[in-house]
């Protein structure tokens, strides 16, 4: 592109490729870099490099950390006998934000998707069958969308032998 810098265009191209950000946001965010003190920018290269470095999944719950087991896992104070499964780490967070959850957390790392090639093998049900020795109920908390009910619908044949309750998050628009 004619008069613009071919380290903008790369930036372009690498900012484009994040969720919800098109091309002009990301010659936007380009853009504001640009203005920005070379501290600063170093300052956010370190901490893209430290996000890869640094955060790994929970060996327990697949729930992102930065240590071993992470901190909902390690916790005594949490009920061991109430698990709740989620899509992804983003659910967990917005779950914990209520503050009314003292359970623990399972994350599938994604959806049961036979079009985008993701069977149940691709997603973490295996360690998930693994922690249920202890488990007195299990709370399925993924998002009612085809792929969320056809990942329900398996994880509750998969589970309908075991001495568990299984439960779902309520849906809807509640009437009175």
């Amino acid at each position: 592109m004619a008069g613009v810098p071919e380290v903008i265009i790369r930036l372009e191209s690498l900012f484009s490729k994040f969720p919800g950000i098109g091309r002009k946001s990301a010659r936007r965010i380009a853009f504001h870099l640009l203005d920005k003190e070379r501290d600063e920018i170093i300052q956010l290269a370190k901490a893209l490099v430290d996000l890869k470095d640094k955060v790994t999944h929970c060996p327990v719950c697949n729930h992102i950390t930065e240590q071993t087991p992470c901190d909902i896992c390690a916790n005594a104070r949490r009920d061991d006998s109430i698990l709740c499964v989620v899509e992804d780490s983003l659910d967990v967070i917005a779950l914990e934000k209520s503050v009314s959850f003292r359970g623990k957390y399972h994350v599938l790392g994604g959806l049961i998707s036979p079009l985008d090639g993701i069977g149940p093998d691709d997603l973490a049900i295996d360690s998930l069958i693994k922690r249920l020795d202890n488990v007195k109920e299990i709370i399925i908390a993924i998002n009612p969308s085809v792929e969320g009910d056809t990942t329900t619908f398996y994880l509750s044949r998969l589970l309908k032998d075991k001495p568990i309750k299984i439960t779902r998050l309520a849906r809807g628009i509640p009437i009175g």
